[in-house]
């Protein structure tokens, strides 16, 4: 994959939280697209944005289970059921705030990338996108791990 753009932003350390009120900018790549590749995207409130975990030691990798952010009081769960950083392919997708388009600079708040992380695709934030009649169900557990991500 080539990625489209870059993440700018003050935050340098990948860290698991307090992204609320993370402001970044999103600088798409004019190699890869056009100027009216963001055309109507300034009437969406939210993104959704795919990226690579680029920092990642693939050494690290989860392949299997392990307990989320490595707390034992924790259950033990699958990579693929976590949204761990350290997962095959390194992909990460994260919803966020779009604050303002200026051609192809987006200027966003609340993503969880780093500066200089590459992105890779960005797509409209939909609601109609989550299944009709979709009761969503997790596990305890989430709760506790994203009390302070945002």
């Amino acid at each position: 994959m080539t990625p489209i753009g870059t993440v700018r932003t003050a935050r340098t350390t990948p860290e698991d939280d307090h992204w609320a009120p993370v402001t970044s900018l999103i600088e798409l790549d004019d190699a890869q697209l056009s100027a009216d590749a963001v055309a109507g995207l300034d009437e969406f409130s939210h993104l959704e944005v795919v990226y690579s975990f680029h920092l990642c030691d693939p050494a690290k990798t989860t392949r299997g289970a392990r307990h989320p952010r490595g707390d034992t009081a924790l259950p033990r769960v699958g990579v693929l059921a976590q949204r761990v950083k350290d997962r095959p392919n390194h992909l990460g997708v994260s919803p966020c705030e779009l604050l303002k388009v200026e051609g192809l600079r987006l200027h966003v708040r609340g993503l969880d990338a780093i500066d200089g992380t590459p992105v890779l695709d960005i797509k409209p934030y939909l609601t109609e996108m989550t299944p009709p009649g979709a009761e969503i169900r997790e596990p305890a557990w989430v709760h506790e791990v994203m009390k302070a991500y945002w």
